[in-house]
């Protein structure tokens, strides 16, 4: 039995991407890039003119591999790019990794799904599957950073949404909670460095 071209490609491209995303965050780990944001920081200036899609390629792993703290991401970025490009960059890199998680769990089903997060995860969250509200709950939890969004990205990948949908929902329920971080982060940040100027 011959299998298509297509599927062939699409799968090589895959496992090609996963690949270099566990060998980026093997590297990361043993360089300690992702220990704190400074050390974060410190390592995307090093790479010059490509330091924004080194970072923007940093948010996507963490996203699909999220043993890399999400938050300490995002504040190297404000750090590194300012509140502005910092979000953009952000937003990049966390819209592309969640549309890559929903494809995998498109192409691998339940059980990648669910060797993908703790069994106390899974169990509050399954129970959404069943429900024809689906789609409500998810783009609210994508709204609102109420969730493990990762994972719903994931779970979502199990319903029979369109990408369609779901690039519409991550793409307009990332923004705000995202600029709203980016900006409170920037103001503390811009805070604290006067409180210890005095």
């Amino acid at each position: 039995m011959s299998i298509p071209g297509g599927k062939i490609l699409s799968t090589a491209v895959t496992v090609i991407g996963i690949v270099i995303s566990l060998i980026l965050v093997i590297m990361g780990l043993k360089m300690g890039v992702f220990t704190s944001p400074e050390t974060l920081q410190t390592f995307l200036q090093g790479t010059g003119i490509w330091a924004p899609l080194a970072f923007v390629a940093i948010q996507i792993v963490q996203v699909v591999f999220p043993i890399i703290p999400g938050g300490l991401t995002c504040v190297a970025g404000v750090l590194m790019f300012g509140p502005v490009w910092g979000f953009v960059y952000n937003y990049a890199g966390i819209c592309v990794g969640s549309g890559i998680n929903f494809f995998l769990a498109k192409r691998y089903g339940r059980p990648f799904v669910e060797r993908s997060v703790s069994e106390k995860v899974w169990g509050k969250y399954i129970k959404w599957l069943d429900s024809p509200k689906f789609d409500l709950y998810f783009a609210l939890a994508i709204f609102l950073p109420v969730a493990p969004d990762d994972f719903l990205c994931l779970l979502a990948g199990l319903t029979p949404m369109k990408f369609r949908r779901f690039a519409a929902i991550i793409l307009l329920g990332k923004p705000l909670s995202l600029l709203a971080y980016s900006w409170g982060l920037a103001t503390a940040l811009s805070w604290l460095a006067q409180f210890l100027a005095k």
